[in-house]
């Protein structure tokens, strides 16, 4: 199960995104969002570098943002987009903390830049990227001091078995979601655990969901704060897959403080 899945993740991952944060003595690299909800002046001017990393015949592209001197050592996080989506996603989450495919292999070439601080890497992902991390994380908790899930779609686990009784069903190709995806995409959910899987994370885990959210129900991270042995869920009042204007504040804001308090 655990090879075909790792198919599955390349598939979903192929568009990735990956930040970098910076790091100061002070500890208040990370605060680029004031108290009252309003943007505050960055910290450090950041320059943004296309990067691809690579696993077998594929490439998976990101784009890096990097802080201009905060330090040779920097903690980072790496974004998953949800399905559907690319890099853009995460832009605004990214310029936030540079101010102040296959998921495993964006982790090893980071670990292989020289500016990042492999004691220091988090993830971090939307709706079914947010899923992926969960995932990915659990199985390399060694190597990710934290995550953060925003509106994580272990509902995806749901979908296809209401969609697909058993693996003979599923065709070649099928419309999902406004787009087409392969057998390759269903397959591996029909008898996947993604709780029994997630759960094998045992660092401290932040999710935030929407409470209005239509696509993945607030329910499922809230399952998942059952089988976490460590995490914590925000709930947005009034917001629905994706955050939006102040919506989008206060995740960040949420956000900032989680890796300022995990960061060691």
């Amino acid at each position: 199960m655990k090879k075909r899945w790792k198919t599955c993740l390349g598939f979903l991952m192929f568009l990735c995104s990956f930040f970098i944060g910076g790091n100061r003595m002070d500890g208040g690299f990370w605060a680029t969002v004031s108290a009252a909800g309003s943007q505050a002046e960055p910290v450090y001017e950041y320059e943004t570098e296309e990067l691809y990393a690579e696993r077998e015949d594929h490439q998976i592209y990101g784009v890096i943002y990097i802080p201009q001197g905060a330090g040779d050592k920097m903690p980072a996080v790496i974004f998953s987009h949800g399905y559907g989506g690319n890099h853009q996603v995460g832009a605004s989450y990214a310029e936030s903390l540079a101010e102040q495919a296959d998921l495993e292999a964006v982790i090893t070439m980071m670990q292989g830049l020289d500016y990042v601080d492999s004691d220091n890497l988090f993830l971090m992902g939307t709706s079914q990227g947010g899923a992926v991390s969960a995932i990915t994380g659990a199985a390399h908790p060694e190597e990710i001091c934290g995550m953060v899930l925003l509106y994580p779609a272990f509902v995806m686990v749901d979908n296809a078995k209401e969609l697909f009784q058993s693996v003979d069903e599923i065709p070649d190709t099928y419309d999902f979601m406004w787009m087409e995806v392969g057998r390759a995409y269903f397959e591996p959910l029909l008898d996947y655990d993604i709780y029994g899987e997630i759960a094998a994370y045992d660092k401290d885990v932040l999710l935030i969901h929407g409470a209005e959210d239509g696509i993945v129900p607030l329910s499922y991270s809230e399952q998942a704060l059952e089988v976490y042995p460590s995490a914590e869920l925000k709930v947005i009042e009034g917001a629905g897959h994706g955050f939006y204007g102040d919506d989008e504040i206060l995740a960040t804001q949420e956000i900032l403080a989680y890796l300022d308090a995990h960061r060691s």
